[in-house]
């Protein structure tokens, strides 16, 4: 069963760091296999996305999508290979995360999206990225407790400043996943 990476738009509009984030799970899983879903207007911006995977403008919330699951941090159960292999489609909130969470998951998906399960990949906040890969990879066969993150990243923004992103990295080759082009944005801005 081919499965589908369904990211939820839920920001007021496609800034620069979501086009970022949304080009790098395009890489993680291809684009064949992502929807973007509640894209509100055509824009520049949206169509660009047209390049990483399908745009589909109507809420996931109105699509009714059978062997659905929504990746919530307040899921009572975690994301296994086994379990995962019952969902065709992964359904993610495009959000940025807010330090602390508010649970923005649950309110604006979850208890929405009828007969779909709930799952979390750990407790801890991800970038939308990062979820998709660690999703990715649970699908794929590997265990949550078998992958290593790191905790916090910091970047430098200056010759005495940083910012420090309060989400959890997975951890590959030794690295955090982080796009390069993401860094880059926040080098040059000093934040999002």
């Amino acid at each position: 069963m081919k499965q589908i990476y369904v990211i939820e738009h839920l920001e007021p509009s496609l800034f620069k760091w979501c086009m970022i984030e949304y080009k790098h799970i395009s890489k993680i899983v291809g684009k064949g296999n992502l929807w973007f879903t509640n894209i509100k207007r055509k824009s520049k911006a949206s169509n660009e996305l047209k390049k990483y995977g399908e745009v589909i403008m109507q809420s996931v919330r109105e699509m009714k999508l059978k062997d659905s699951c929504v990746l919530d941090p307040e899921a009572k159960e975690t994301l296994t290979p086994q379990n995962s292999k019952k969902c065709r489609y992964f359904i993610f909130g495009g959000i940025l995360g807010d330090y602390p969470p508010r649970k923005r998951t649950k309110k604006e998906l979850t208890k929405f999206i009828e007969n779909a399960k709930s799952y979390d990949i750990g407790k801890k906040q991800f970038s939308t990225d990062n979820a998709v890969f660690v999703t990715h990879e649970i699908a794929s066969g590997t265990r949550l407790q078998d992958m290593e993150f790191q905790n916090k990243l910091e970047i430098k923004t200056g010759k005495y400043e940083s910012m420090i992103l309060p989400y959890l990295y997975p951890l590959v080759n030794g690295k955090p996943n982080i796009s390069p082009e993401l860094v880059k944005l926040i080098e040059r801005k000093k934040g999002f």
